[in-house]
């Protein structure tokens, strides 16, 4: 099913207005299903992206907006909601931040691990230096409000 029509039927089934917008449909970082399915099941409730990334035309994700989770397939799988949305230096990001995100065995050691190299990789790829002391970061919390079931 393609994202829109998923987000119709979402929208049907939670009784929201027509009007209602779509923010975003995207995948997870280099592991997408895997990611998805974390967060149909309830373990990840939060992501975590660069803002220095972000361009000028691409708007910073909004509290109360919508979402639709993708696989590796770019197929829906879930409709999140956005709870908060806050930007914070790289180093002041928490243990409880990297347990929300569900990866991994959901501590801080293990977050800051792979997020070295996810962010190293992204950076390099907008040809830009990622580092960990200046780097700003767009913290998301979020919850399913309907699922591919």
């Amino acid at each position: 099913m393609d994202v829109q029509s998923f987000f119709e039927q979402a929208k049907s089934t939670l009784n929201l207005p027509k009007t209602t917008p779509l923010q975003s449909a995207y995948q997870f970082g280099s592991e997408a299903d895997e990611l998805a399915q974390l967060v149909l099941t309830g373990t990840k409730t939060a992501t975590t992206s660069a803002y220095d990334l972000y361009e000028a035309d691409e708007p910073l994700p909004k509290v109360g907006a919508y979402d639709v989770i993708l696989d590796a397939h770019d197929q829906p799988v879930c409709v999140t909601r956005t709870d908060q949305v806050m930007i914070t230096p790289y180093l002041d990001i928490t243990a409880t931040h990297a347990y929300l995100e569900g990866e991994g065995d959901r501590t801080y050691a293990y977050w800051r691990h792979v997020h070295d190299v996810f962010f190293e990789q992204e950076y390099q790829s907008a040809h830009q230096l990622f580092d960990p002391q200046t780097a700003q970061m767009v913290l998301e919390r979020f919850h399913v409000v309907y699922p591919a079931h």
